[in-house]
């Protein structure tokens, strides 16, 4: 049987790109950036130029070194907790739809509760509890509390997957729990575990920001959040300074707009009828053609050549 391989289309192309700048900008930005972000100097709400490539604040301070040393908290904290959050889904959301009985309804109750409680006002306790909790404890705080949607979503999934033909038969054939999750009903789960991945990295990050604009404080001395608060506190539009919050405005926009692309590319691979027609056809050495249908199961379907045969 072979399988036909495509590029990656040019808007995931597009996606990882994005993802890779920022990625490589969380790293270093603190080495690429030109000033201290902190730093005070003449320069007062000084428009972008080839000095100050974002412009400056009302205290002379480097926009442009702000944003990239800002992308390294944003950044760990939304792919943080996205692993936390997700891993946590697929454990309880699996477990719950697989298990039959008391043990999978009170696994499932224990994702409902988790539903209703609330991140935010959570998040502000804890760093308001913790002196200098940092984006360790926030991350921590919005995985653990981000997970149960993702998890009713695999859960709903996988009581659909359990009673299919190709499951009953590894059970016939004697597979174990574990082999039958982790090879038969989980690469049919990866167009929902990807998608919530990303949607709980977006959340974090959007939560993060939004704490940070707010003023809630034990979060990271820097990131975007920190920007658009200063801009907002010092009235920035009413001024005509532009120039504060339109760059941490665009950088939120693009890596939300990457990881949408991202996704969208994740769901070809995984779904093949996303691709069309024949680029989704199996062929087989003895001349029939498949359609490839819920994740990697093949089925067999009919399909008329140019011929007539099939």
């Amino acid at each position: 049987m072979k399988f036909r391989f495509r590029m990656p289309s040019a808007k995931v192309t597009v996606g990882l790109a994005i993802l890779i700048v920022f990625t490589f900008v969380a790293f270093f930005g603190a080495s690429l950036a030109p000033f201290d972000p902190s730093a005070r100097s003449n320069d007062i709400l000084q428009s972008p130029s080839a000095k100050h490539l974002f412009g400056t604040t009302h205290l002379g301070q480097d926009i442009f070194s702000q944003i990239l040393v800002g992308t390294r908290s944003v950044m760990f904290v939304g792919f943080a907790a996205g692993i936390l959050a997700t891993v946590i889904a697929v454990i309880i959301g699996v477990t719950s739809g697989y298990l039959t009985g008391f043990g999978g309804e009170a696994v499932a109750t224990l994702s409902n509760v988790f539903i209703v409680i609330p991140a935010l006002p959570l998040i502000v306790i804890v760093t308001n509890v913790i002196p200098n909790s940092g984006d360790w404890a926030i991350a921590v705080v919005i995985g653990c509390t981000s997970w149960a949607w993702g998890a009713r979503l695999l859960r709903a999934q996988t009581l659909s997957l359990r009673n299919r033909d190709f499951v009953q038969a590894a059970k016939a054939g004697g597979e174990s729990t574990w082999r039958i999750v982790a090879v038969e009903i989980l690469p049919n789960l990866t167009a929902i575990i990807a998608s919530s991945f990303i949607g709980t990295v977006m959340f974090a990050v959007m939560t993060e920001i939004a704490l940070a604009y707010v003023g809630v404080s034990g979060i990271s001395e820097w990131n975007w959040g920190e920007v658009l608060f200063w801009a907002q506190g010092q009235q920035a539009l009413a001024i005509g300074a532009w120039w504060w919050f339109v760059p941490a405005g665009l950088c939120i926009a693009l890596l939300g707009t990457a990881l949408a692309l991202v996704n969208f590319g994740i769901d070809e691979i995984v779904n093949p009828r996303l691709r069309g027609g024949s680029k989704a056809v199996v062929r087989y050495p003895d001349g029939r053609k498949a359609r490839m249908r819920l994740g990697f199961t093949p089925v067999l379907t009919p399909r008329t050549d140019e011929g007539g045969g099939r």
